[in-house]
Parts: structure tokens; sequence; C-alpha cells
């Protein structure tokens, strides 16, 4: 009955917003439309349909206010006056009372906010979907962001998931690609991701490993924690100073070299991936500034880690040669790679796999970022993997949304960024630090406090496996021998019974020969 509840509460925010002309532009029967206006009578849609969008967005909680983040990136697919109200969601979301912030902070310390700080902005400099942010100083006079959860988000993203998890039974039950989609793998993976996100101790904690990963590429800044002041409820930070990554204007006003911007965002990404394994996955503008301290100008500012993907070695290994494949446009590679992961069934045909990936791709190559769009060639490839029974892959759902992330910001900065060729000389230095002789010595260097205490306990090992060996081998002669032994107990005992049954009958004869006689 919740679910029921709340999917009528969308459904009444999408008509009361007037959401309902987008959603039903491709509907052409009069009659639908006119049940809508009977159902909504006497609402007014005088506000701009951008505004209407963002309000009803922010109405129905923060899953669909992140759906109208990653909207806000993609000006070639949503019109500039949508684009531009949707961007408000990044970090000016309506915020809660200051009051209720400070005694949030006060519950999750126990101590009154004047022990704890001596500043506290009431106030907040950022507000979004899960979070706000006031700046503080501490009594030592570091200047800190003191990050407090929104009240009541657990139960409304509860709400939100239950209802997509029975939705993805619906798909899985009724649609003919409900299992190669897996829908509710999926779903469980972006119930994972939102759940870790309302722990801020969670996002410390993603902060802090990112900050070592990134330590010594002098491309991005993470603010350092303050971990004796880091509650689930409540997070305090090093306090960054930059300027928003989407007002392009101003940083190139005071100098920031844009296009080489562009280039070290792809460069931040592709080492998030493929080296560490360990990425940023939350990269909308409002996540994202730039430094202008002369101590570290140009450089990017990372905030917000509550939403981190990870990839296994397998999967990186796998999408780098993937990548290194539609680099070399080697598209027989990219089907094999394909056909070996298991992720298309093993009866394919390399060559029709191989001309429907060529098919989709190579109208994109030499070709400038705003030429393309990765969203149309991620839809042509979909479109694909349906004809070849391709499954989703749910552990890689949160590097495809960055992907998007990532074009929409390389597309504001730098539309003629040529995303291959950046991306190209990075994956193949990986793929040779990986699978070359300095990726073979650095595993050896790895491996080698295992080797040593292992080395010295081979004899003993050796011994064993040989003693193993031996008892293996003797397994079978043994079986053998123990069935022959059951054959011979077997006719000793026909034999037995066949001579007792002989004495028997000799014994009844002579006793009748007897009576008889």
């Amino acid at each position: 009955m919740r679910q029921i509840g709340r999917l009528v509460f969308i459904v009444v925010t999408v008509l009361r917003f007037g959401l309902d002309e987008v959603a039903l532009s491709a509907f052409r029967q009069r009659w639908v439309r006119a049940l809508v206006r009977i159902v909504t009578v006497g609402r007014r849609l005088d506000a701009p349909r951008g505004v209407r969008l963002r309000q009803g967005l922010e109405r129905l909680g923060p899953i669909f206010v992140k759906f109208g983040q990653v909207l806000s990136t993609r000006r070639d697919l949503v019109p500039l006056d949508v684009a531009d109200e949707l961007a408000k969601l990044q970090d000016r979301v309506p915020p809660f009372p200051a009051a209720q912030s400070r005694a949030l902070v006060e519950q999750a310390f126990g101590r009154r906010v004047e022990d704890l700080f001596a500043r506290f902005d009431a106030e907040p400099v950022a507000s979004a979907s899960i979070a706000q942010v006031h700046f503080a100083q501490r009594h030592d006079g570091r200047e800190v962001a003191v990050k407090v959860l929104r009240p009541g988000m657990l139960q409304v993203i509860d709400q939100d998931l239950a209802l997509l998890h029975l939705l993805a039974r619906w798909v899985e039950r009724l649609s003919v690609d409900g299992k190669r989609l897996k829908p509710r793998e999926v779903v469980a993976e972006f119930d994972g991701y939102l759940h870790d996100e309302l722990d801020l101790v969670r996002e410390a904690a993603n902060a802090a490993q990112l900050r070592r990963n990134m330590d010594g590429l002098d491309l991005v800044l993470i603010p350092e924690m303050h971990w004796e002041l880091c509650k689930p409820g409540v997070i305090v930070m090093e306090r960054m100073r930059g300027v928003p990554i989407s007002q392009i204007e101003r940083l190139r006003e005071a100098g920031v070299d844009i296009k080489r911007l562009a280039r070290d965002g792809v460069t931040i990404f592709f080492t998030q991936v493929f080296r560490d394994g360990f990425f940023h996955a939350d990269m909308h503008p409002g996540n994202i500034q730039v430094s202008l301290d002369p101590a570290t100008f140009g450089r990017y500012i990372a905030l917000d880690f509550g939403i981190i993907g990870t990839l296994t070695e397998f999967d990186k290994e796998y999408l780098a040669h993937n990548f290194i494949a539609f680099f070399r446009r080697d598209y027989k590679r990219v089907a094999e790679l394909h056909i070996e992961s298991g992720w298309v069934p093993p009866h394919t045909r390399v060559d029709a796999l191989e001309g429907a990936i060529r098919a989709v791709c190579e109208p994109h190559f030499d070709r400038p970022l705003k030429d393309i769009s990765l969203g149309q060639v991620l839809m042509r490839l979909f479109q694909t993997s349906r004809r070849f029974n391709v499954e989703i892959q749910p552990q890689l759902v949160l590097l495809q949304k960055t992907l998007l992330n990532i074009e929409g910001l390389g597309r504001q900065l730098d539309p003629d960024l040529d995303l291959w060729t950046t991306a190209k000389p990075f994956l193949e230095r990986w793929m040779n630090e990986q699978i070359g002789w300095r990726g073979l010595l650095e595993r050896l260097g790895n491996e080698s406090p295992r080797y040593a205490q292992l080395l010295p306990e081979l004899p003993r090992l050796l011994h064993q496996a040989l003693q193993r060996q031996a008892h293996a081998d003797e397994q079978p002669a043994l079986a053998a021998l123990l069935a022959e032994q059951r054959r011979t107990n077997r006719l000793l005992h026909g034999l037995l019974w066949a001579l007792g049954g002989f004495v028997l009958g000799a014994v009844a004869v002579r006793a009748w020969t007897l009576i008889l006689g």
C-alpha cells in the first residue's frame, strides 16, 4: 500500500507541475490529452517549463533530484532553458532551517555548537538533495566546512527504492529483455550506493582514500577530514576555496587555461578508473571547483564523496582492452572480448558482432566533442546489445553515468576536445605498465613478501603434496581390492547357503526314510 501511495503521489506531482506536457508529447491521441486536462482542471502553468520541472523534481525527493542533476549536464539533449534551471539542483536545493541544522550538530556530538566552533555560519553555503554545508571556524583558527545530513532522508529514499524494486521485478517478469537487462541487480546496486551516501562517515572515508590516491598527481585537491568531528549524520572537513567550474567566464578572466582544464579532467577520470579502480561517481558541476590560489592555481577541487564507484582487476583489464581496441578501431577484438568475457552467448558470430559495433562507433572518430554525443553512442550500443543478447553488467552502471557527466563537463569547457586522442596515450601507457615488463616487475615486487614467507616452507609443502599424491594413487587399487573382497564374500555366502540347504535336504530325506522303514 505504501508503494501504491507513493506512486499516486508521483503521478499527482507530475500533473500538478505540468510535467505531463513533456511525457505526453509523444502521444498523438487527443483523448489522452483531453483526459489529462479534465483530471488536472484548475492547475496553473504560468511558470516556465524549466522552473516547473525543477520544482517538481525537488518535491519528489532526492532520487529525482539526482536525475535532474545528470540532465543538467546534457545540454546536447536538454533545451538550454531547462538545463540552466536544472543546474540549480546541483547545490541550490531549498535548505532546511538553520536552527534545525544546529540542533543536529549538537545532537551528533553531545556538545553545544559554541563549544565546538568559534564561529558557525547559520546560512548554508550549499544545499543539495542529501545534505547541506555550513562554513565554520574552529577554536584553533582553522577554517572548516560542516556537512549536515537532511533529516528524514532514509524514509523517503526507502519508499522510492521499494517502488523501484517492485518495478524491477515487473520488468524482469514481463519484459522479453528482463533477464538480459538485470533490472533487479541494477536497482540493488543503486540501493547500496544511496544508503552508503546516507552514512557521512563512509563519505569521509571515501574522501580520505581518494586523497591518498590522488596525492602526487598535482591535478586535483581533496579536502582533509577532521576525524574527531565525523559522525554518521555530521562530518567536518577542511574548507576549500575555489570557483565553481560552471563559471567558465570567471575562470577565463582569472587566467585559467580552459582547454588544459578539460584535458586534465579526462586524465583524472581515467587515472581513477584504470589505475585505482576507485573513482568519484557524482561528478556534476556542483561538486567540482577550480582553485585560484597561487600555490595550486588551475587545479580541480573535488567535493561530495558520497557516491564512489569501484572496479575489480578483471573489470579494469577488460575495460582497458576494450578502450584500446576502440581507439585502434579493432572492432574484431572488441567483439572477441565480449564473447571471451561471457557477456554475449558463446555461439555469437564474431564477424556479425564486429560489423554491428563498427557501424555504431566508426562515424564518431576524428570528430571533436561538440560534434559527437556519448549519450547517442551508448544508446546505439544499447540497441546493438539487445540484438546480440548482451548481458548488462550492474557494476558498470555507475561508470556509464560518470562517463556521461564527464562528457557533459568536457562539452562545456572545450567543445573542440578530442576525447579519443586525449585518452589513448594514457590507456596505452597504463596497459604497458600492467602487462609489459614494468608491470611484471611491479607485481613481482608486490608479491615478494609472500614469496619470502613461502620459500622456507617449500620442502614441507612438497613432501605433503607427494604424500597426498601417493595416497591418491593407492586409492584406486584399494577400491578394487575392496570390490573383489565383496564379490568373494557374496560367493562364499552363496556356497554356505547352498551347502546348508543340501545338508538340510539330506537330513530330511534320511528322517523320512527312517519313518517309513
